[in-house]
């Protein structure tokens, strides 16, 4: 159900769905995680060794989806999306094969999800929370809940990524990035612009906040 709730506001959005994109996740092969345990030390720098970051600009990768990670690693080595900061770990990722970037995506998404703790401020929550669970439909902002899930844990069948305690400034950065349209790579890519465009910089970091704070009972 919660997959077809997704695609229901992808299509509410009037955003194309290609058969790709409905398919891939039930064709994915999964990696192996005590293979991928002995690949990630370059990543380990940053993302920490279980894939808990030591920096609030650097994603946690911890509990990630598969199909998730395994999309973003490809689109690093393929060069079709850049950061400056995987920079020096690129030419790592072109040596490995899918079978390795998968074993890695496997390993990260083993390890215990990180918690995170929200700023202890009632209005910023509130419009946090709403914008979440409520989006604002004056606004064009749907629900974050649709594809990303009440507790944030995301949708591993449509490769929607969990967004339960990640890093509160890699959040923001990461919507204001999709809103500017400077990240632009990945089949549901459009999805977040069209989302991102109507956040106004409160929002963001309202929402940000929310989800740092966001996990699994």
């Amino acid at each position: 159900m919660k997959f077809f709730n997704s695609l229901l506001i992808i299509a509410l959005l009037g955003l194309p769905l290609s058969t790709k994109e409905l398919t891939t996740a039930e064709t994915l092969p999964l990696g192996d995680a005590n293979a991928g345990s002995n690949l990630v030390a370059q990543c380990a720098a940053c993302h920490g060794a279980a894939g808990a970051s030591i920096n609030s600009d650097w994603p946690n990768l911890a509990g990630q989806g598969q199909q998730y990670l395994f999309s973003q690693l490809k689109y690093f080595q393929g060069g079709e999306r850049e950061n400056v900061l995987m920079m020096a770990v690129v030419p790592y990722l072109k040596n490995l094969s899918d079978q390795q970037l998968l074993d890695i995506a496997a390993f990260y998404n083993s390890q215990p999800t990180s918690v995170g703790q929200a700023k202890d401020d009632q209005a910023l929550l509130a419009r946090g929370e709403w914008l979440y669970r409520s989006g604002d439909l004056n606004k064009g902002i749907p629900a974050c809940t649709a594809c990303h899930g009440l507790s944030g844990m995301g949708l591993e069948q449509a490769g929607f990524p969990a967004i339960s305690g990640q890093q509160v400034s890699y959040l923001q950065t990461t919507l204001k990035n999709y809103r500017s349209k400077s990240r632009n790579t990945g089949e549901y890519a459009s999805v977040m612009q069209t989302v991102a465009v109507n956040l106004t910089d409160a929002d963001i970091e309202a929402v940000a906040n929310y989800m740092h704070g966001l996990y699994s009972q």
